[in-house]
Order: C-alpha cells, then sequence, then structure tokens
C-alpha cells in the first residue's frame, strides 16, 4: 500500500516542481534589469553625435544605446554557451 501512496506524491509534486523552476530569482532579477534597462533606452530619444573608430554620425541616443545593448548581450550568451 505504501508504493501507491508515494507514487501519487511524486507526481503531484513533480508537476509543480517544474513550473518553480521557469521563475528562478536570478531570472526574475535579469529580467528586471532588462526592463530597466529598455526604460533607461527609450527615455533617451534626443539626437547626439557619436564618433564610430573614424567618422562622426548623428543619431538618435536611443539607437546608440540600444544597439550597445544588444552587442553586449551577444557576447555575454556567446561566453555563456562557451563555458558549457
Amino acid at each position: 500500500m505504501s508504493p501507491k501512496t508515494s507514487e501519487s506524491r511524486g507526481n503531484a509534486g513533480g508537476g509543480t516542481g517544474g513550473a518553480r523552476g521557469l521563475l528562478t530569482p536570478a531570472r526574475i532579477a535579469v529580467g528586471a534589469l532588462a526592463l530597466l534597462a529598455l526604460i533607461f533606452i527609450f527615455e533617451n530619444t534626443r539626437a547626439t553625435r557619436i564618433r564610430l573608430l573614424i567618422p562622426e554620425v548623428t543619431m538618435p541616443l536611443w539607437m546608440a544605446l540600444l544597439g550597445t545593448a544588444v552587442t553586449g548581450a551577444l557576447c555575454g550568451a556567446y561566453f555563456m554557451r562557451r563555458r558549457r
């Protein structure tokens, strides 16, 4: 009789464990930081002069910030993938 009760408990507990793994504190923190970064980027919409190696270009600041954030995210993802 005890094997049946342990099986039913294992099935009930297994369904909730997968949902808990989806929202870890680290993922929530990264999501909050990403949201704050996007708010910061889209609040800065003025045009600004940016020097790209040699030429100087005028573009909206949000485009430069977003490009920098995407480049950083891609570099971080690349190095984390190589670590595994």
